[in-house]
């Protein structure tokens, strides 16, 4: 029984002479090992009578019986579960979900501006931010002109330089340096 990976099984009384998933005489209860805690349910009575009638419990249907018989433990709950107890149970999470989030939207309301006013605000230190982020770029390339200038300035004319030369004759740099000597 079941389903894949989600493994539930029946306990039963079958002929020895019957196919493992073949008919079976009487179905004494049920186990559920993936539910939390698993879960066994387990008619005690009819199992005794089979055992006194002479049939012989599998090992693993001889330690549920065990387990039954001792009430469970932490990780498995002998008997049905009551739907009264679960219902309740989650009528209480169902509460507690809800009123986190009454309490959320509250402090929402009261600690903070509405979303269209944080939007604007948002969008003001974005702007900020923006225009701070260009003056140092922009003081920047002020230096930079400033320095080219004064470097110009201080250059001799009769100094060669290590400019490339742009035009199609495609002159080397120290062709360039002579033609300037020549023009001066």
């Amino acid at each position: 029984m079941g389903r894949k990976k989600q493994p539930h099984y029946r306990i039963v009384v079958a002929d020895g002479d019957s196919p493992r998933d073949g008919r079976f005489v009487e179905a004494l209860g049920y186990y559920r090992p993936l539910s939390e805690p698993a879960r066994l349910v387990l008619d005690l009575e009819r199992v005794d009578y089979w055992i006194g009638v002479g049939a012989l419990p599998s090992d693993t249907v001889g330690n549920l019986i065990n387990k039954a018989r001792g009430g469970g433990d932490d990780q498995l709950a002998v008997g049905e579960e009551d739907h009264e107890v679960r219902r309740a149970k989650r009528a209480e999470e169902l509460a507690a979900r809800r009123a986190a989030e009454k309490k959320a939207l509250a402090e929402a309301a009261a600690g903070a501006s509405p979303p269209a006013e944080k939007a604007e605000e948002a969008q003001e230190v974005a702007e900020g931010e923006a225009e701070a982020a260009q003056e140092p770029e922009a003081a920047a390339g002020e230096e930079l002109e400033t320095a080219e200038e004064a470097g110009a300035a201080a250059e001799e004319p009769d100094e060669p330089t290590a400019e490339a030369d742009d035009s199609e004759g495609g002159e080397a740099p120290e062709d360039a340096a002579e033609e300037e000597e020549k023009d001066s």
